[in-house]
């Protein structure tokens, strides 16, 4: 019923996917406050949060919101809400990002309409397709590589599937698990839009320069004519 009463007009326009790093958040893996350690990450260059903290109770998780909303702006930088459709209308949040539990992407997009981007947790191609079908504006893909964050999720899917995946679908997907600064350019010529972190990023013992460093990798790629790569 709220979420009825909240739905947006749609607009004509969608927001571009404008990002190539995507931080997603998990406090238990920083050591500061998170709002402090993503601010470390938006000053080191990151423009692209999901709030990812699925276990706060709803009142903890919209204050937290609110905060990351206020950081982001601040920084120009999108702000994505995991699963949680209702608190992304309440903190005026660029987008949502759904999982496999969470609510079908059509109905998420009836809520609101075009005036948030929509991303959706996939692992295989056929989720991909299917939430692009549905009508997401981009996806993770993963685990790429083994990760601890990622284990439930099964065996590690490799690069090679990446270049299968670009002819599967028209919309951004973004590689997630095991990524590192070592690893990016082999993502990106497998012709990934772009790399989903965490660890990476908020379990660095220096956040702002591991950031920086990502993002210097993923500028440099881009500015390369990589004759052997994936056509992205």
């Amino acid at each position: 019923m709220l979420l009825a009463q909240c739905a947006l007009p749609i607009a004509e326009v969608l927001l571009p996917v404008d990002f190539k790093l995507y931080l997603i958040t998990d406090r238990r893996q920083v050591k500061i406050p998170l709002v402090a350690a993503v601010r470390l990450a938006l000053e080191g260059g990151v423009r692209s949060v999901q709030l990812r903290e699925k276990d706060l109770p709803v009142r903890e998780l919209i204050a937290l919101s609110q905060e990351m909303r206020t950081l982001t702006n601040e920084f120009g930088a999108r702000l994505f809400i995991n699963d949680r459709v209702d608190v992304a209308v309440a903190v005026n949040a660029d987008g949502v990002h759904l999982g496999h539990k969470s609510m079908p992407v059509e109905a998420v997009r009836r809520v609101v309409g075009n005036n948030m981007l929509i991303g959706v947790s996939t692992h295989n191609p056929a989720e991909a397709k299917a939430a692009e079908a549905g009508g997401a504006d981009f996806i993770t893909f993963g685990p790429i590589f083994e990760t601890p964050s990622k284990a439930e999720l099964g065996h590690p899917v490799g690069i090679e599937i990446l270049k299968e995946l670009i002819y599967e679908i028209n919309i951004p997907f973004y590689a997630l698990g095991g990524i590192k600064s070592g690893n990016i350019s082999q993502i990106l010529c497998a012709g990934a839009s772009g790399v989903a972190m965490i660890s990476a990023i908020l379990a660095a013992e220096d956040i702002k320069n591991a950031s920086s460093k990502l993002i210097e990798a993923i500028t440099f790629f881009d500015k390369i004519n990589c004759q052997s790569c994936a056509p992205r």
